[in-house]
C-alpha cells in the first residue's frame, strides 16, 4: 500500500493501473490495496479518486475554500461562460468536430478566442483533419477536460436528454 500511496502523491497527474502493478510487483491486487487505502482516508480531507483511467489523490469538495484562503490562491477555479461550457460540452459530445460542425450545433460562428481559451485551460486539443473540403482542424478533449469534470473516460458523461418541448409537451 505504501508503494502505490508514495506514487499517487508523487504524481500529479492520475497514475494508471499498469504502472500502479509495476511498483507492487506480480501477485498484487492493485485493486484490493486501493480499496484498502480508500478505506484508510475515509474521514481525512482528501480522497483517492479514478479519473482519466488513473488514480490520483485529490482534496474533497468541501474544503476548497479552506485551501484557497490559506494558500491565498485567489480564484483560480475553472469559471466558465455558459457559451464557454456550451462549445465545451459539444467537443465532449460530438469530438472530433470542426468549427463548421460547432457552427450547425449552435447556429453561429464559434469564435476563435473562444477556443483558443478553451486550449489554454487545456480542456480541449487538436484532432485529426477533418474529411472536408480544405480538411480542417477539429478539436477533441483532454485528460485535463477528464480530471477537471472527475471524469474516468468519456463514457462517464451523463446521458444528453434531447427530447424537445413542443407547446408543453415532450
Amino acid at each position: 500500500m505504501g508503494r502505490i500511496e508514495a506514487v499517487l502523491f508523487a504524481s500529479g497527474t492520475p497514475v494508471g493501473h499498469d504502472d500502479l502493478a509495476r511498483v507492487v510487483g506480480q501477485g498484487a491486487s492493485v485493486e484490493m490495496l486501493i480499496e484498502d487505502i480508500k478505506t484508510e482516508l475515509i474521514g481525512r480531507p482528501y480522497e483517492l479518486a479514478q479519473v482519466a483511467g488513473g488514480w490520483m489523490f485529490r482534496t474533497k469538495t468541501q474544503f476548497a475554500d479552506v485551501i484557497k484562503a490559506a494558500a491565498d490562491l485567489g480564484d483560480q477555479s475553472m469559471a466558465f461562460t455558459e457559451m464557454e461550457m456550451g462549445v465545451l460540452c459539444a467537443i465532449a459530445y460530438h469530438q472530433p468536430i470542426d468549427r463548421a460542425g460547432l457552427k450547425d450545433i449552435f447556429g453561429k460562428d464559434v469564435s476563435r478566442d473562444l477556443l483558443a481559451r478553451l486550449r489554454f485551460k487545456e480542456l480541449i486539443a487538436s484532432g485529426p483533419r477533418a474529411p472536408r473540403a480544405g480538411a480542417p482542424h477539429t478539436f477533441v478533449t483532454t485528460e485535463t477536460f477528464l480530471v477537471t469534470f472527475d471524469l474516468e473516460t468519456l463514457r462517464d458523461l451523463p446521458e444528453l436528454d434531447l427530447a424537445v418541448a413542443d407547446n408543453g409537451e415532450q
